[in-house]
C-alpha cells in the first residue's frame, strides 16, 4: 500500500504516548507501587510472590529493575485460582467477566472494576486513534461478542472515539461480505484468518473489492506475518494495522501498531510494564532481544497482575517513532511458545513456515502444520491448499525444496483443494500436535 500523507498525519490521543522516558519511568514507578501495595493487601498468590522477593511493602520497591528479583505469575496461577481465587476485589464489585477461549484447559477468568472498563475503553480508542480510525467512520466490527475481548472491546473503543459500530460479530461469511457491499463501512476489525474468510465471501458473491468502501483494517487475535498483510491487502484493497492484546490484561488494548510507520506495536506503558525474558532461564534481556513477553499490569483494580509470563514470543525497543510515540514497541512477534514444534531437534514457528509459504505462487494463505511420532521418530506435515491452477504434485516438490533449504528439516508436504482446510470466524488453528494424546 502506498505511504499516507503528510495530511494523514495521526494524532497522538494522549499525552501519555508522547513522554520522555525519564518522566514514563517515574509515573510507572509510582504506580508499580501502588499496584503491589494492592497485591500485598488482597491478592494472597501474587504476595506470596513478592514475599519470595523480600517484597513485603509497596516501599521496598525502590526502582523499577528491583522488579527483576519478583517470582513470574504465570497462566497455570489462574488457573489454580480459577475462576475468581486472583481477584483482587470482592466479586461484587465486578460489572463484566471475560474469559479465554480455554484451549488448552480451563479458561482465564478475567473481571473488570468500573474503573478497569474505563481505562480498557480509553486504551482501546488510542489503538483505534493511532490506526488512523477517525470520528465517524463506519466500523464493521467482525470478531466475536462473547466471553472472548475482542467484539466488545472494540465495540467500546470505537464509541468511545466517535466512530459508529457495526456489531456483525463473527459467522454468517457471506452475510458479512454482503453487509460490507452495501453498508460500506470504511474499517474492518477481525482476527487476520477471518479477514481471508471474508475476502473470500466477498470474491465469492461477484463483488469487486476496490468498490467496497473499506480502507483500514484492524487486525489481532492471532500472530500473523508481513506476508500474510499483504495478502489481506491486496485481496481487500485496505491498509491493515495490527494489534496485540490478551486477556488477562485488557485483550485489545494493550499495544498497537501506527499507521504512519506500521514499525512495531506500540506498548501503553503508563498501564502495561513490559520485559523480555530468556523463555528457559527467565533472564531479562536488553533492549532488541527476542525472547518472551512478560507484562506488569500498573492501573488494574480487579486482577493485578505482577511480572505475567505471556508465553508470546517478541522482542522490544524502545527506541522513539517517527509518529512522535516515545512508548515502547514490540517488534517480530513470532507467536506462542506452546505453539513453537521440536522436531528432530529443531524449533519450529508456524509463522517462519507461514512467512516461506506465503512467498510461494500458487499456494493459498491457509495451512495447518501437524506434528506425529511414527516410532521413535517426530515427523511434520505442511497441509495447504492449492490458489489457482497450479499442479498440486509440482508444487509439493517446491514447497517441500523450500522448506528443507530454509528450515535445515525434512517436512512432509500436502497440497489440498481450495476450501478443503477448515475455516475460523476466530483464531485459527494452525497447529495439531498429535505426538501427546
Amino acid at each position: 500500500m502506498p505511504p499516507i500523507e503528510a495530511s494523514e498525519l495521526i494524532p497522538i490521543r494522549d499525552p501519555a504516548e508522547a513522554l520522555d522516558r525519564e518522566h514514563l519511568q517515574a509515573l510507572q514507578l509510582d504506580r508499580l507501587r501502588l499496584t503491589v501495595a494492592l497485591v500485598l493487601r488482597a491478592q494472597p498468590r501474587g504476595a506470596e510472590l513478592l514475599a519470595h522477593a523480600g517484597v513485603s511493602s509497596a516501599d521496598d520497591i525502590h526502582t523499577l529493575e528491583d522488579l527483576a528479583r519478583v517470582p513470574f505469575m504465570q497462566k497455570a496461577d489462574l488457573r489454580d485460582n480459577y475462576p475468581f481465587g486472583l481477584l483482587a476485589v470482592p466479586r461484587t464489585d465486578l460489572v463484566r467477566v471475560h474469559a479465554s477461549s480455554g484451549t488448552h484447559g480451563k479458561p482465564t477468568v478475567v473481571g473488570y472494576t468500573r474503573g478497569d472498563m474505563e481505562n480498557w475503553t480509553e486504551l482501546v480508542a488510542r489503538n483505534m486513534t493511532m490506526a488512523g480510525v477517525k470520528p465517524g467512520m463506519l466500523i464493521h466490527n467482525a470478531n466475536g461478542y462473547g466471553l472472548l475481548t475482542g467484539g466488545f472491546g472494540y465495540h467500546q473503543g470505537a464509541e468511545r472515539l466517535g466512530a459508529t459500530v457495526l456489531p456483525v460479530s463473527g459467522g454468517f461469511t457471506a452475510r458479512q461480505a454482503m453487509l460490507l457491499a452495501d453498508l460500506r463501512a470504511e474499517v474492518l476489525v477481525s482476527t487476520p484468518s477471518y479477514a481471508l474468510a471474508i475476502a473470500a465471501a466477498v470474491r465469492d458473491a461477484g463483488i469487486d473489492p476496490l468498490t467496497l468502501g473499506l480502507t483500514l483494517g484492524l487486525f489481532g487475535g492471532e500472530a500473523s506475518t508481513p506476508r500474510l498483510r499483504e495478502q489481506i491487502e491486496r485481496q481487500l484493497g485496505l491498509r491493515a494495522v495490527d494489534s496485540y492484546g490478551l486477556s488477562e490484561m485488557c485483550g485489545p488494548g494493550v499495544s498497537n501498531e501506527c499507521l504512519q510507520e506500521r514499525n512495531g506495536l506500540h506498548v501503553h506503558e503508563d498501564h502495561f510494564l513490559v520485559e523480555v525474558v530468556d523463555p528457559q532461564d527467565g533472564r531479562v534481556l536488553e533492549p532488541g532481544a527476542q525472547g518472551e513477553l512478560v507484562f506488569t499490569t500498573l492501573t488494574k483494580e480487579a486482577l493485578p497482575l505482577i511480572r505475567y509470563r505471556t508465553g508470546d514470543l517478541g522482542a522490544v525497543s524502545i527506541e522513539p517513532c517517527a509518529c512522535g510515540r516515545t512508548t515502547a514497541r514490540i517488534l517480530d512477534l513470532r507467536g506462542r511458545r506452546d505453539d513453537m514444534l521440536t522436531i528432530r531437534g529443531v524449533n519450529v514457528h508456524p509463522s517462519n513456515i507461514e512467512h516461506l509459504l506465503l512467498g510461494i505462487d500458487g499456494i493459498a494463505p491457509h495451512y495447518r502444520l501437524v506434528a506425529e511420532r511414527e516410532g521413535p521418530m517426530d515427523e511434520l506435515t505442511v497441509e495447504c491448499e492449492v490458489d489457482g491452477d497450479g499442479s498440486p504434485a509440482e508444487l509439493s516438490a517446491r514447497v517441500a525444496a523450500l522448506l528443507r533449504e530454509q528450515m535445515g528439516l525434512r517436512i512432509g508436504v500436502v497440497i489440498l483443494d481450495s476450501g478443503t482446510l477448515p475455516r475460523s470466524d476466530g483464531k485459527a488453528v494452525r497447529v495439531v500436535d498429535r505426538r501427546n494424546p
